[in-house]
């Protein structure tokens, strides 16, 4: 069986970020991810996690403005100050949840003349997460984004993600690998998977176009989440995606077996 978690960012927001992990719980889900979950305290989630007997996988590095359509915090030349801040921010919350994988958001340029400082302040921003994270037994994960949905974002391929990751060569540096943003660049993710799952730390899915759930889009779920059983892949795979209507109503996928 594939192990799947439901995005409590994007899913059960019908109500409460603190009341979606009794929501995930009543769904059938075992473990949850967060995008960002500093609305509320660690210690108040820690015991969202153990009320309902519920895992936390991941959530992220804060990104700072990325979400409302600025250029994120992890990339940016002038705020490296304030990622270290952010990082020991996750680090505070990391001790007490004990996710298996933090993910950190490149960002954009939107100057393509400094894209180059763009990525290099990325790679030491990477660097400086990974002496953050190791000591703690967790992994640290980094996305690529479709520049459709998100122009300018500085890793938008899989050839982008492999070719940092080969760069920095760290054990503990994996892929956060979204099938939606592939698929919205255009890729095959489950060639990819087939041939990568080792390298990657963290699965996400939505259907595309839309984002919505599997089955309202041009996804072949049936085959990906296959080819994800069949894999060397030893992560969850995260439900992330915006469903139409209710989130319960959204979770036919759910029921069928993998």
């Amino acid at each position: 069986m594939l192990r799947f978690t439901a995005n409590l960012s994007l899913l059960f927001t019908e109500v409460s970020l603190q009341q979606r992990f009794q929501a995930a719980k009543d769904q059938g889900f075992e473990a949850v991810e967060i995008q960002f979950p500093y609305e509320l305290s660690a210690d108040v989630i820690r015991q969202e996690l153990d009320k309902q007997q519920l895992k936390l996988v991941l959530f992220n590095v804060d990104a700072d403005d990325l979400l409302q359509g600025g250029e994120g915090l992890a990339a940016a030349p002038k705020k490296k100050q304030r990622f270290e801040q952010a990082v020991t921010e996750t680090v505070a919350y990391a001790k007490i949840l004990k996710p298996d994988v933090i993910n950190i958001l490149p960002g954009r340029c939107f100057d393509t003349s400094l894209l180059g400082d763009y990525q290099q302040t990325f790679k030491e921003n990477l660097h400086f997460a990974l002496e953050a994270f190791s000591p703690l037994g967790i992994k640290t994960v980094f996305e690529a984004v479709n520049t459709v949905d998100m122009p300018g974002f500085i890793i938008s391929s899989s050839e982008k993600m492999l070719a940092l990751m080969a760069e920095i060569n760290h054990p503990d540096l994996l892929m956060q690998y979204d099938i939606y943003h592939m698929l919205m660049m255009q890729e095959d993710p489950a060639n990819f998977i087939q041939q990568y799952a080792d390298k990657i730390g963290h699965i996400q899915f939505a259907d595309c176009p839309g984002r919505h759930q599997p089955g309202t889009g041009n996804m072949d779920y049936m085959q990906i989440f296959s080819i994800i059983k069949a894999s060397a892949y030893q992560g969850w795979t995260g439900a992330e995606y915006n469903p139409l209507d209710s989130t319960k109503a959204s979770l036919d996928w759910l029921k069928k077996e993998y």
